[in-house]
C-alpha cells in the first residue's frame, strides 16, 4: 500500500510544478533549478533567456515496500536519501552510483554506473516506471508495456530534453551488512583487463561468488582489480571518511571491509580522487577540514566558483604555467579494446588516477546503443592537464572523443562535448530521438539534445 500521506504532497508538488511550467513565457528556455549539480557543462553568459523551473518539492522516497522490493521515489531525490530509505528494510537500489548527491532522475535521464553495473547495467535498467512532465506540458506515466513505451525507452542519455521525471518506481535488491574487498594487482593492462573480463563473465573468483566488480589504472605497471562480496559478519571495518582516504587503500592492502552504506559512498568523501586539487588529501589540511564538508557537492561547488572567477587560471598565468584544459569524463569502450584506450590515454593525456568499472547493458535503449550483452568497460578521469604549446582548450577532449569511437565505444554526455551536428546525431540515434521528440515536445520548448549537451544553450 503506498502512503496515502506522502502520495498527496506528491499530487501537490506535480500540480506546483505543471502550473509553472505553464506560466514560463514562450521565448525562454526552462531549465531545471536543483540544489546540488554533477553536471560539467557549463554555460557561458549571455547564452539566451532561461527561465528556473523549481523542483524543491520533489526530492522526497514516496515509500519503500520491502515486500515487492521497489522503491517509489520523486524524481529530485538523491542517493543519499534513497539509500538511507532502503537499508533499514536490507534492500538497496541494483546500480547506486558512486557520488551522493546524484539524484535518481538525473541518474535514469543522464546515465550513472557503478560496480555492480558488470551484472546488473545502468540505473534506468531497473526502472519499472516513471511519472515524466513532458515538453509539451503533460504529465504521463511512461511504462515498458503501455501506450507510452517510447518515451519510456527514449528517456535515458536525453538529459531533459523530452521532459522531466517526477517520480520514479524501481526495483530494489536484497544486501547483506557489510562487502569484503579484495584488491588484486596487475603491471600489465592486458592481463588485468583480461582477468576482469573472465571475473565478471563467470561472477566469480577463487570460488567465490563476486557482488562488485571495479579497479584502477595508477599508470602502465600498476593497475588493480577490486572485488566486493556481501557478507554478514566482517572481523573489522574500516573507515575512509577522516584521515584515511580509500583510493590510497587499493595500494597498500589486499583485504578490507566495509559496512555496506560505507562501501556504497566509499568514493564520495575524496570525489574519487579529486580532493587533493583542494589541498584536502594533506594531513594537516585534512585534520583542520569538518567531515561534514568532505563531500564530492563541497568539492563540486568549489569547482564551479573557480570556473566563474578563474582563480586557477590566474595563479598559473602568474607562476608562467601552461594554460591548463579540464578534461572531465566518462566513456566506455568493449572491454577487449580497454588496453588500447589505456594506451592511447596514458599518451596523449596522460592524467592519473583512471577509474575502470565495467558494465553490461540489457535491453534496448536507442540513444545510448550499447550493444546488448556484451560486456564494456567504462574509464573515468576528471582533472586537467597542460595544453601543448599552440593548442587551445578542447584539444585533449577532442582527442579522446575520436579515440573512443575508433574503438566502437560511447561518451557520456555530462561534460563537454565538442561533435559535429550530423556526427552526434549519428552516434547518439537521431532517427530514434526525433520522433519522440516531435510526438512529446512538438512545440519545441525543451531543448534538443545536441543543444543542450554540445552547443551548450
Amino acid at each position: 500500500m503506498r502512503d496515502t500521506g506522502q502520495m498527496l504532497a506528491h499530487q501537490r508538488a506535480v500540480e506546483q510544478i505543471k502550473e509553472s511550467y505553464a506560466a514560463i513565457p514562450d521565448d525562454s528556455a526552462p531549465r531545471l533549478s536543483k540544489a546540488t549539480t554533477n553536471l560539467f557543462r557549463f554555460r557561458e553568459a549571455g547564452g539566451g533567456r532561461a527561465a528556473k523551473l523549481s523542483a524543491r518539492d520533489l526530492d522526497q522516497v514516496i515509500q519503500v515496500d520491502p515486500v515487492a522490493r521497489t522503491a517509489e521515489v520523486q524524481g529530485m531525490t538523491t542517493y543519499e536519501n534513497l539509500v538511507d530509505a532502503t537499508l533499514p528494510h536490507g534492500l538497496m537500489p541494483y546500480v547506486v552510483p558512486q557520488l551522493k548527491t546524484i539524484t535518481l532522475g538525473g541518474a535514469v535521464t543522464g546515465l550513472g554506473i557503478e560496480s555492480t553495473s558488470f551484472r546488473d547495467g545502468l540505473p534506468h535498467e531497473s526502472v519499472e516506471e516513471l511519472e515524466i512532465l513532458t515538453g509539451d506540458g503533460r504529465i504521463i506515466v511512461a511504462r515498458e508495456d503501455n501506450e507510452h513505451a517510447d518515451l519510456f525507452r527514449a528517456f535515458p542519455n536525453s538529459y531533459g530534453t523530452l521532459g522531466y521525471a517526477l517520480r520514479i518506481r524501481i526495483r530494489l535488491k536484497p544486501v547483506s551488512p557489510y562487502v569484503k574487498l579484495t584488491h588484486i594487482p596487475f603491471n600489465d593492462a592486458d592481463k588485468c583487463l583480461l582477468a576482469m573480463r573472465e571475473i565478471c563473465e563467470s561472477r566469480e573468483h577463487e570460488g567465490e561468488p563476486v557482488d562488485f566488480v571495479d579497479g584502477v589504472f595508477f599508470g602502465p605497471g600498476e593497475l588493480y582489480i577490486t572485488l566486493g562480496r556481501f557478507a554478514d559478519r566482517a572481523p573489522y571495518v574500516s573507515d575512509y571518511t577522516g584521515m584515511r582516504i580509500y583510493y590510497r587503500s587499493i595500494q597498500t592492502r589486499t583485504r578490507d571491509w566495509l559496512t555496506v552504506r560505507d562501501y556504497l559512498w566509499r568514493w564520495d568523501t575524496d570525489w574519487f580522487w579529486c580532493s587533493r586539487a583542494f589541498g584536502v588529501q594533506r594531513p594537516l589540511v585534512r585534520s583542520l577540514m569538518p567531515r561534514r564538508w568532505m563531500r564530492s557537492d563541497v568539492y563540486r561547488r568549489l569547482v564551479g566558483l573557480d570556473r566563474k572567477y578563474g582563480l586557477l587560471a590566474r595563479y598559473d598565468r602568474w607562476r608562467g604555467n601552461p594554460p591548463q584544459e579540464s578534461v572531465i569524463q566518462d566513456i566506455e569502450v568493449p572491454i577487449e579494446r580497454g588496453a588500447e584506450f589505456l594506451d592511447f590515454f596514458h599518451k596523449k593525456v596522460g592524467m592519473t588516477p583512471v577509474w575502470m568499472c565495467p558494465l553490461k547493458a540489457s535491453g534496448d535503449w536507442p540513444l545510448y546503443p550499447l550493444e546488448q550483452g556484451r560486456l564494456y568497460l567504462n574509464f573515468g578521469f576528471w582533472g586537467t592537464v597542460p595544453l601543448p604549446r599552440g593548442q587551445f582548450d578542447g584539444y585533449h577532449n577532442r582527442l579522446i572523443e575520436n579515440a573512443v569511437h575508433d574503438l566502437d565505444g560511447h561518451k557520456s554526455l555530462y561534460s563537454t562535448s565538442f561533435y559535429p551536428r550530423d556526427e552526434f546525431w549519428r552516434l547518439y540515434n537521431g532517427d530514434a530521438y526525433w520522433p519522440v521528440k516531435r510526438a512529446y515536445d512538438p512545440g519545441g520548448r525543451l531543448l534538443d539534445l545536441y543543444d543542450k549537451c554540445v552547443r551548450g544553450r
